[in-house]
This record gives C-alpha cells, structure tokens and sequence, in this order.
C-alpha cells in the first residue's frame, strides 16, 4: 500500500495543484499543450534514449505486446458499438475513446514514479507506439482518408525525430559539446510536472458529466485495456517489468488528443470531451487496481 500512496498521491498532487490554477485563472491550455508536444516531449524522449539501457527485445516486445493489446481493444469496442446500435460518429468516437490512453501526461510520470528510470525508458516506447496509432491511423479512421496522408503527417511529430536521434547519438557514442546534454535534460525533467499540471487545468475547465456512454468508454480505457495488455504480454513471454509497463500505460485514462482529433476529424466531440474528463478522474481509483494486480504495490 505505501508503495501505491508512493505512486498515485504525487501525481494526484500536480494535477490537483494544476486544478486549483484552472478554477483561478485564465490559462491558455492550448499553448500549453503545444509547448509540450513540440518541445518538451521531444526533450523528454531524446533525454531518454540518449542514456536508456534499454534492449532491443524489450523494445519490440513491448511494440508488438501495444499491437496485438490495442488491436483487440479496438475490435472489442466497435463490436460493442455495433451491438448497441451506435449512430456511426458515436461509435467511432467509442472506439477513438478506447484506444487512446493518455501515455503522455500521466503515463510517463506513473511509470516513472512506480517503476523507476527502467520504467520510463519502456514507458516512451509505448509512448511513442501510442502516438503513431493517434496521428497516424485514427485520423484516417475518423475521416476515411488516405493512410498515406495519415503516415505522412504522423512523421512531421518532432517526438520521432527525437527518438531516431537519441538512438542514433547513443549507438555512435556521441558527446555534446559544453555539457550541451545537461540543458536538453533539464527541458526533459519539466515536461512532466508540466502535462500534469495541464491535464488538472483541463480537468478545471470540463465539469464531470456521467452518462451511459462515457461509462463504457471509461471502462474500456480504464479496465478492458490493461486486462487485454496483460495477456498480450504473457502471449508474448515478455519480461515481467514490460507487462508490468504495458498494463500501466494500457491503464491510463482517455487522453486529451482523442477529444481534439474527434473534433478536428469528425466524431461526437460533446460525448469524447465528457469521456476524457470522467475517466482522468476514475483513473485515480481504477490505476491503484491495476498496480496491485500486476504486482506493484
């Protein structure tokens, strides 16, 4: 138990602490959330590469445990739209609600905060998996447009130029110059105190709406997510830290993004806002189970 408190109550502390300033003051969460995206993360998973001891096999293990775990999510969600008999943008909605965890804000610093430094680095893997099944498959999905476009878009993130260089400059063994990898370090270390506090200033600006829907959008994320990243993991024989960070991650609450490409894409924006702000609160309930079930804690 001290070691979920250990997790779970700092990161409750950030997000509380960025609630508080969302209730006080106008914050422009957009420019926040840009800022991160485009500097920050990158920052992050540079920083991460760059000194990760992390192996190839863990590496694609956790790729291919996130793609058979999320392929299942998917299938199992739009089933279950079918057999409610969803209007087409909600049922697309349901399905973008299920496979979007928010491995970013909160996944990162879960990781970090449950399984340490090797967690992190398996975290960004996961991270970056996570991002290219964002902005590179679920926009097509939502709009039916040209998978090329989708991939296209997907390699102008700045967070895959950032991984492929800090493996680049790990496995050629470059040095910065004057110490130039400590600045790139410090810019990493604020991006996750800063999304945290983001997703509480979100939190601030969306009040909590339950209703059917974002029920089972929240469960799928929360519950069904983990449960089918946990089999895909020992399908796999992976190691037992990386079912332990794909159950973590798959445990995450809908992210933000799945609210914005809804919007931008086409979709039930209304049902995906309520659905991002219901289950980041559960999250705090259900992330607890899910640690305790895969033996953190």
């Amino acid at each position: 138990m001290s070691a979920l408190l250990n997790t779970v109550l700092p990161v409750a502390l950030i997000v509380v602490m960025g609630y508080v300033v969302g209730r006080r003051f106008e914050i422009d969460a957009p420019t926040l959330s840009r800022i991160i995206l485009h500097l920050l993360v990158p920052a992050l998973i540079f920083d991460a590469m760059y000194n990760a001891r992390l192996g190839s096999g863990s590496v694609v293990g956790l790729t291919l445990g996130f793609a058979l775990a999320y392929a299942a999510v998917g299938l199992l969600s739009w089933l279950i739209a079918a057999a409610t008999r969803l209007p087409k943008p909600t049922a697309k909605t349901l399905v973008t609600a299920a496979l979007s965890p928010n491995s970013g804000n909160m996944g990162l610093s879960m990781a970090l905060f449950a399984l340490g430094q090797e967690g992190l680095e398996r975290a960004v893997v996961y991270f970056i998996a996570s991002s290219v099944l964002m902005f590179g498959v679920i926009p097509a999905f939502l709009r039916g447009g040209n998978p090329a476009q989708s991939l296209l878009f997907t390699l102008k993130l700045p967070m895959f130029w950032a991984l492929a260089g800090g493996l680049a400059f790990k496995a050629l063994g470059l040095d910065f110059p004057f110490n130039l990898e400590a600045g790139i370090h410090l810019v990493g270390q604020a991006c996750i105190p800063l999304m945290l506090l983001t997703l509480g200033i979100q939190i601030a600006k969306n009040p909590v709406q339950i209703g059917g829907f974002e029920l089972l959008a929240s469960g799928l994320r929360l519950l069904v997510a983990p449960a089918l990243a946990v089999g895909a993991g020992y399908l796999l024989g992976l190691e037992r830290i990386d079912i332990q960070v794909l159950a973590l991650q798959s445990a995450m609450p809908i992210a933000v993004n799945a609210f914005m490409v809804v919007a931008e894409f086409g979709g039930d924006a209304p049902r995906a806002a309520r659905s991002v702000v219901l289950s980041s609160v559960l999250a705090f309930l259900t992330i607890p189970l899910v640690l305790l079930a895969v033996g953190v804690g």
